[in-house]
């Protein structure tokens, strides 16, 4: 039997689970937002500060909260809910952030689930209005994923200003 990463992820992928993240989960979610952000940004993040913003949302259900998807009691993927309040719409925007799937989980449905387990959170909350995320602009593979699951690009750019 072939037990290479990739099959493992093909064969698991029924078998996944999606859930709220806990904070149990916390060290795996601040794990993945290290990589992700190397992955697509080839930034180092501070493992220590990001832990603590990890374990800040979850002991603060106010700031957002992490949904994880698991096979065989690990957590191979995982995205980050936000919000963000608009006077426009009278409503809440759910942001989609720190999406990461552990690479040998791709390209197997995961973030599609997750994606999904969002929305139809999102459909029992009268206050949501709709999903917004953002994006590295050279990420195609992720801006053609978006583009699959329904979402649309707008015509915002993001500025930012850091302290």
């Amino acid at each position: 039997m072939n037990t290479s990463g990739r099959d493992k992820g093909k064969r698991m992928t029924e078998e996944v689970t999606l859930r709220k993240g806990e904070l149990r989960d916390a060290d795996t979610l601040a794990a993945f937002n290290v990589a992700m952000a190397w992955e697509t940004e080839r930034k180092h993040l501070d493992p220590e500060v990001v832990g603590r913003g990890v374990r800040a949302v979850l002991a603060q259900p106010e700031r957002g909260f992490y949904v994880v998807a698991v096979a065989e009691g690990e957590v191979v993927g995982a995205l980050l809910v936000t919000y963000e309040w608009s006077d426009w719409r009278c409503g809440q925007f759910w942001w989609v952030q720190s999406v990461y799937v552990q690479p040998p989980f791709r390209r197997r449905g995961i973030f599609r689930r997750l994606h999904a387990f969002v929305g139809e959170e999102a459909s029992h909350n009268s206050q949501v209005c709709g999903l917004r995320l953002y994006v590295e602009d050279n990420n195609g593979a992720a801006q053609q994923v978006y583009t699959a699951l329904g979402m649309r690009r707008t015509p915002y750019h993001v500025y930012e200003q850091s302290f």
